[in-house]
């Protein structure tokens, strides 16, 4: 049993404090998209010890940044009735981020959902986890099924292209 006033709900594992750190920062980011690298990597750096889960976090932010537009294009693809400029900024900031991994990296889609879920449930509304659920898993079943059963993996979000599993026929 934990301390009395212990957060459980804080992310044990490396990578889920990177996510959690990396939402915090583009949540910011969003309110505020003024402030600069150094807010970042001293962030990071006082929330997110392990260098692998930083590095991930800085990956994680870095891309989110560079490719917002695409991923806003995909998820009001997948978001019914919904513009990505009208939800609440945690849930939009969260599909941004999962949308990213979705898209940009080859962690595991359930992991992503899973993850994204829990973020939802901790910083959104009671129905943020579910909002969140239904949009990340339309796009992860989109990804999966333009790439003939596999998710989409490995593509530098650098290069700008848009992913092949999202380029048209």
């Amino acid at each position: 049993m934990g301390e009395v006033g212990e957060d459980s709900t804080r992310p044990t594992s490396p990578r889920a404090q990177a996510r959690e750190a990396a939402f915090q920062i583009l949540f910011h980011w969003d309110i505020n998209p003024e402030f600069g690298p150094e807010v970042i990597e001293r962030f990071l750096w006082e929330n997110v010890p392990q260098e692998g889960a930083s590095a991930f976090a800085s990956d994680l932010i870095r891309g989110v940044m560079e490719m917002r537009e695409r991923l806003d294009e995909e998820l009001e693809a997948v978001s019914e009735n919904w513009t990505v400029s009208r939800m609440a900024v945690a849930d939009r900031t969260i599909l941004r981020l999962g949308a990213y991994e979705l898209l940009y990296t080859d962690t595991p889609g359930e992991v992503i959902i899973d993850q994204a879920v829990e973020l939802a449930k901790r910083f959104g509304t009671a129905q943020s986890g579910a909002f969140v659920n239904g949009i990340l898993d339309r796009l992860m079943h989109k990804v999966r099924h333009q790439t003939s059963g596999a998710p989409a993996r490995g593509r530098d979000p650098k290069d700008k292209k848009t992913p092949p599993a999202l380029r048209e026929s």
